[in-house]
């Protein structure tokens, strides 16, 4: 799936979520939306303990969350 794909929810010049005022076009914890309505999460990796294989765990802030729980209506 490409990126192009997606409903970016977080990040889109509203701050992006972390605090600190400064995002680069593509380097910051965001939330995105699939046409199929399902999510897709960019964030550090977490190792947190190890997942099976072909998936993987990421650490987002809380304020992304809520960013995109308020872009949604929810």
């Amino acid at each position: 799936m490409a990126r192009e794909e997606l409903t970016r929810l977080t990040g889109n010049g509203n701050g992006n979520g972390n605090g600190n005022g400064t995002c680069g076009k593509d380097d910051c914890p965001n939330v995105y939306r699939t046409a199929s309505g399902s999510f897709v999460i960019q964030g550090e990796l977490s190792q947190a303990f190890t997942t099976p294989e072909g998936e993987g765990l990421v650490e987002i802030p809380e304020s992304v969350l809520r960013e995109a729980v308020r872009v949604l209506g929810w």
